[in-house]
């Protein structure tokens, strides 16, 4: 089977929830998409907004509370939501990226060794037992140090260790100072057949919720290399269809998930910042356009509140006083604007009893961006 751009994309948004808002509670549509970037602390939940049903942000503080989500560094290294269930599969997965990429030259430049951070795990999971913030964790590394740990100790010991973060903070469960805590399932398992073993269900679960997908795309997902990644799509390969993309490069499935033919349609939406659909992917034109990435992803890594009009990028928003500012970078139809519209009068309400000017911080941008349409969509 050959798919087209738009049945790869169809396919994504399917699996994303994005063709129709689905009436499932926050845990469960977590588990849906698989991984919701949460490096914004607001951004999990107007991802799920845009997916679910009547989605009420009460239902992710519970379940963040309750630690049927959690919020960590995985994939890529950056902070991810997750199923509980998915967390110590995902952390085995990507234990040897971590080990290589946070025990490196500035972790020893702090005058400790990887051997070192080894023997720190345990006692730091063990001290975690219970919230406990970075001034905290600084105190209690300066301890078992015997004096205050030096730049770079701490950095690389809090991302290698499997911590959670812990809520803190109102409006969205986490503020910009975060709290750790240990996870409920113990420590991940460190030795090379586990991490293989691992990253197997990670592929697997990936394709649940990115699928179609190819070797390339499997790595930028995990920041694995391609060889690892490779290794895993073979081990599993007897289980999975294979398909060919548009590009005629090999694809990989589970049998059975949803892969629409690109026909149906697309429901307009306004996209969080650093929604996982524009970064899931090596390439990223499978939802956002090549022209318009370097406007949507940012020099320093921001990626923009984006309008999404027939499965594609079409340009970026943000909340201003008396709606929302929604910037278009090419035409677009009555209806597209309508259904933009519509879906700017619920995010206002849905804001305004947390953070009415979510994404404020980062304006900057706006005064970047290229010349393009800007129309205000009232928020009544």
């Amino acid at each position: 089977m050959r798919m087209t751009a738009r049945g790869l994309n169809r396919s994504t948004l399917a699996r994303q929830l994005l063709l129709r808002r689905e009436a499932l509670d926050a845990a469960e549509g977590v588990r849906r998409v698989v991984a919701l970037q949460a490096q914004q602390p607001a951004s999990p939940y107007v991802a799920l907004w845009n997916r679910l049903a009547g989605f009420d942000p009460a239902g992710l503080d519970a379940a963040f509370t309750e630690h049927l989500v959690v919020k960590a560094t995985m994939m890529r290294l950056t902070l991810h939501a997750v199923h509980a269930d998915d967390h110590p599969a995902f952390r085995e997965a990507m234990h040897p990226v971590v080990r290589a990429s946070r025990l490196g030259g500035r972790f020893t430049a702090s005058g400790l060794t990887a051997k070192d951070a080894d023997a720190l795990v345990p006692r730091l999971l063990e001290f975690a037992d219970r919230p406990r913030t970075t001034a905290e964790c600084e105190a209690w590394l300066g301890e078992q140090l015997g004096a205050p740990p030096k730049a770079g100790a701490w950095w690389g010991l809090r991302q290698y260790t499997p911590l959670l973060h812990a809520p803190t903070a109102s409006p969205w469960s986490f503020g910009h100072r975060p709290s750790y805590i240990a996870p409920r399932s113990g420590a991940p398992r460190t030795a090379p057949e586990a991490s293989a073993a691992s990253l197997r269900t990670l592929v697997l679960r990936y394709l649940s919720g990115f699928g179609p997908a190819s070797v390339a795309d499997v790595a930028q997902f995990a920041m694995v290399t391609r060889a690892r990644a490779r290794a895993a799509l073979a081990e599993l390969a007897g289980g999975l269809d294979r398909l060919a993309g548009p590009e005629g490069e090999e694809l990989f499935d589970l049998p059975g998930a949803p892969r629409p033919d690109g026909a149906e349609p697309a429901p307009p939406r306004l996209m969080a910042m650093w929604d996982s659909v524009l970064l899931a992917y090596a390439d990223r034109g499978r939802v956002l356009p090549e022209a318009y990435r370097r406007t949507v992803i940012r020099a320093n890594g921001d990626v923009l509140p984006t309008l999404l009009v027939d499965g594609y990028v079409a340009g970026v928003w943000r909340p201003v006083a008396g709606g929302v500012e929604a910037t278009a970078f090419h035409s677009l139809p009555d209806d597209a604007w309508e259904g933009l519209a519509a879906e700017a009068r619920s995010l206002v309400g849905f804001l305004a009893d947390r953070e009415p000017e979510v994404y404020r911080r980062y304006g900057h941008w706006w005064s970047r961006l290229p010349d393009a349409t800007v129309r205000l969509l009232p928020g009544s």
